[in-house]
């Protein structure tokens, strides 16, 4: 898609009160709350010539993991314009999506609603790189200095704005394992990370022979749309991952609560070693495959019987890729270990794709201008406070919000989009010193600790929870 060019902006005389670094989901979710705050200086930069969002995982069919209320804004004030009803409304849609029953929404659609409100939004800044970030205590604000970039993505200007606080939300990026890398930055084979798989689809589906390897969501999607589009009996499909099994995600209604800003609220408040090990412990709430789609697999799989034979396509959990190496000039060969046998092979396939996930961008570059200030964990990470700050030291005023950031000290929402709102909420109440937007107090039926984290009505403070008389409240057994 070709962007048209954005002319120059003038920096102002005084000093923004917030500049956001990056426009995903989360900044673009508090741009689009931000907006209707007149007091409120705000710009954001992204590199990008314009939004988008997974557009390699963009597949036919593939919904997203929250329902559509968890779209930009909602969740803290649904009567804003910026909402996916009302872009459904301006496209003369509300009718078919409410005889159509989805709660899921496509990706694909998820995507036009987010492109349609960077599109309205007063104060997004594409093509322009962040490049540093400073604390200038002089003049007590930040300096952010930029690049403008040109339509090929080149450096156009050099640019700076002050600002008195940063929101920072620049995402993840795509993992590829070190045995791996080598392989997938030569040309030749395939050998990709699936965030590029439909830019590489039509070559994939004529490959001899193809490898799927990661056990989550984006590899059963990728496997899933291949097996369909391949030939019944011919399919040549090799599906591994990490996990002891193709996991189903925790999807109930009280798992879900762990995706709530009750259990933030606890998982903030705990110690950083059980903060770690719950992590590791959770990745069924985030990192298991849909259980529709996992039934669409199996579905696909059984139709290839009915003639009698099993598809060749093996699915094998438990395992994971030693080293990797060319095969000639035709193929890849992936030495491979059973994680519970202790057993190894070998597997010549003609083209990979890397469904291993993504980690989130580290900030130490962007930021390195306010490592002396910056406090982190014994870990060597920020510290990060309920409110989704950097603790800083306390000679520097302004505020260094994060977002999408925090997973080691607000736990498995951290990539939610739905506490994107409630996030985005949060932060401009706190920039603001008031409540912008009202909080619930409770979102959750579960519990979460004998004294949850639990912010009081008309306070933007958290604190265990209250009784009517002032008392916190035993557990009831």
């Amino acid at each position: 898609m070709s962007h048209p060019p954005h002319p120059p902006h003038p920096e102002p005389e005084s000093p923004r009160d917030l500049v956001g670094i990056g426009i995903g989901p989360c900044n673009l979710s508090l741009a689009a709350l931000a907006a209707p705050l007149a007091e409120l200086d705000a710009v954001f930069y992204e590199q990008r010539p314009g939004f988008d969002w997974h557009p390699g995982l963009l597949i036919d069919g593939a919904t997203l993991q929250v329902p559509f209320l968890a779209d930009l804004v909602t969740l803290a004030d649904p009567t804003s314009p910026w909402s996916f009803l009302n872009w459904l409304r301006t496209r003369e849609r509300l009718f078919p999506f409410y005889f159509a029953e989805h709660f899921h929404i496509q990706r694909a659609e998820y995507d036009a609603y987010c492109r349609w409100v960077a599109g309205q939004l007063p104060g997004l800044r594409f093509r322009h790189h962040a490049d540093a970030v400073r604390w200038n205590p002089e003049r007590d604000v930040f300096e952010v200095d930029f690049t403008r970039l040109d339509a090929d993505g080149h450096a156009e200007a050099l640019g700076r704005t002050r600002t008195r606080n940063i929101v920072v939300g620049i995402g993840s990026a795509p993992h590829v394992p070190e045995p791996l890398r080598p392989l997938a930055a030569a040309p030749g084979v395939p050998v990709l990370h699936a965030a590029d798989y439909l830019a590489h689809r039509e070559t994939l589906l004529t490959a001899g022979h193809v490898t799927v390897v990661g056990s989550g969501q984006s590899g059963a999607e990728v496997f899933l749309d291949l097996l369909r589009h391949r030939p019944a009996g011919r399919e040549h499909l090799h599906w591994i991952g990490r996990t002891a099994a193709f996991a189903p995600m925790e999807y109930s209604k009280l798992g879900l609560e762990h995706f709530t800003p009750d259990h933030t609220r606890y998982f903030h408040a705990l110690a950083e070693p059980v903060r770690d090990r719950l992590v590791a412990a959770q990745w069924q709430l985030h990192k298991g495959v849909d259980t529709g789609t996992l039934a669409a697999i199996h579905d696909e799989l059984y139709r290839r019987t009915l003639d009698g034979g099993w598809p060749d396509a093996v699915l094998t959990p438990g395992v994971q890729v030693r080293t990797a190496g060319r095969l000639g000039t035709g193929q890849v060969e992936l030495h491979l270990e059973h994680l519970d046998q202790g057993s190894r092979t070998r597997l010549a396939t003609d083209a990979v794709v890397l469904a291993t996930g993504y980690r989130m961008r580290p900030l130490d570059g962007l930021l390195a201008g306010l490592d002396p200030h910056l406090r982190r964990d014994s870990a060597g990470r920020p510290l990060i406070d309920d409110e989704f700050r950097l603790v800083l030291d306390p000679a520097v005023s302004g505020r260094v919000h994060v977002q999408n950031a925090e997973l080691h000290t607000h736990g498995v929402g951290a990539p939610d989009l739905g506490l994107a709102a409630w996030r985005s909420a949060t932060i401009l109440n706190s920039l603001t010193g008031k409540e912008q937007y009202p909080l619930p107090a409770r979102t959750a039926f579960t519990t979460f600790g004998l004294h949850p984290q639990r912010r009081s009505p008309g306070d933007g403070a958290t604190g265990p929870a209250r009784t009517a008389t002032g008392a916190s409240p035993g557990p009831a057994y």
